[in-house]
C-alpha cells in the first residue's frame, strides 16, 4: 500500500488537478488557446492525445460588421471563419468560433484551415500572433450553448499589431472531470 500512496502522490505532483483556476491560469499565460488545450488534455487525460477541430459549420452565424471593424478589414477585403468543436482523448474540451483574415495567412495556413482539423493555433503559430483578452463575461457571451464553464471573447494581433482573429470560446466542462 505504500508503493500505491507514493505513485499517488508522484501522479499528483505531475499533474495537479484540472480545476478552473488552473484552467484559466493556463489559458491567460499563452496566446495560443489550441496550445493550452493541447497540453491540458495531454496532462490530465491522455499523454499520447492529439487536439482536432471538427467543423460544425463553414458560414458566419454573426454578423459581421463589428467583427470586420475589429480586425480593420476594407468593405472589399475577405473575411474568413471557421465553428469548430475542439476535441481530444474522446472530449470535447471546447467550441470555437473564429472569425480571421485569409490575407494575412500564408495560402498553406489558408488550405489547411480549410481542408484539415488543425485548430486555428496550431495552424497560425508561425505567425508568433499574440492574444488580447477582449472580454470574459457571462452575460453578452449568448452564443456559447448552455453548460459553458468558462468563455473567452479575443483578438489575435500579429507582431506588427495587426488583427489576424477574433475569436469566441466556449470552454466545456470536459476540461475538468476526469
Amino acid at each position: 500500500m505504500a508503493g500505491f500512496s507514493a505513485l499517488l502522490l508522484l501522479a499528483t505532483a505531475v499533474a495537479p488537478p484540472a480545476t478552473l483556476d488552473r484552467f484559466e491560469a493556463a489559458l491567460a499565460a499563452t496566446p495560443s488557446a489550441s496550445a493550452v488545450l493541447q497540453s491540458w488534455c495531454r496532462t490530465h487525460f491522455d499523454p499520447d492525445a492529439s487536439l482536432r477541430a471538427v467543423k460544425i459549420v463553414a458560414s458566419s452565424d454573426e454578423p459581421t460588421g463589428r467583427i470586420r471593424d475589429a480586425l480593420d478589414l476594407g468593405p472589399d477585403e475577405r473575411l474568413g471563419y471557421r465553428r469548430v468543436s475542439l476535441r481530444c482523448a474522446g472530449r470535447e474540451m471546447s467550441l470555437a468560433y473564429n472569425w480571421y483574415v485569409p490575407a494575412r495567412l500564408t495560402p498553406e495556413m489558408n488550405r489547411q484551415l480549410a481542408d484539415s482539423e488543425a485548430p486555428f493555433g496550431r495552424v497560425a503559430a508561425p505567425l508568433r500572433f499574440t492574444r488580447e483578452r477582449i472580454a470574459r463575461p457571462w452575460s453578452g457571451q449568448e452564443i456559447c450553448p448552455e453548460g459553458t464553464v468558462l468563455a473567452h471573447r479575443a483578438l489575435l494581433r500579429l507582431p506588427d499589431g495587426k488583427p489576424l482573429a477574433m475569436v469566441v470560446e466556449c470552454y466545456t466542462r470536459e476540461n475538468l472531470t476526469p
